[in-house]
């Protein structure tokens, strides 16, 4: 069994890999103030460049949990993913409505992909 953390502080990692299988804590977008669709672009490219890091990309999602702060936002949220997510490789999905940590936030996302053997 191999299990590997990235980025940890005292509170979370931000990736972990057990085995072949990288769980990615919860992310959000840098620039709080922008609206849903660029919090999504920009929540959805920070889960790029940490699933590059440990060897994989959006094409090896297995699952992904979104939290909205409004389901108002849901139809503009979508948008963003149906043009992120590779066709043919859309993973396990759930999205709810929640409230956030911070109130400007508005989507958060916390994934689960696999590891491509090399």
């Amino acid at each position: 069994m191999t299990l590997v953390r990235h980025h940890t502080s005292a509170r979370m990692s931000r990736t972990v890999i057990h085995n072949n299988t990288v769980y990615l804590c919860g992310q959000v977008a840098e620039d709080r103030t922008q609206g849903i669709a660029e919090q999504t672009r920009t929540m959805l490219a920070k889960v790029d460049t940490l699933l590059n890091e440990v060897g994989s990309d959006r094409r090896h999602l297995l699952s992904a949990t979104i939290y909205v702060k409004d389901m108002s936002l849901f139809a503009e949220m979508n948008q963003v993913w149906d043009a992120w997510v590779p066709a043919g490789h859309a993973p396990a999905r759930a999205c709810v409505e929640a409230a956030m940590a911070n109130p400007e936030l508005l989507v958060e996302i916390s994934v689960i992909a696999a590891i491509p053997e090399a």
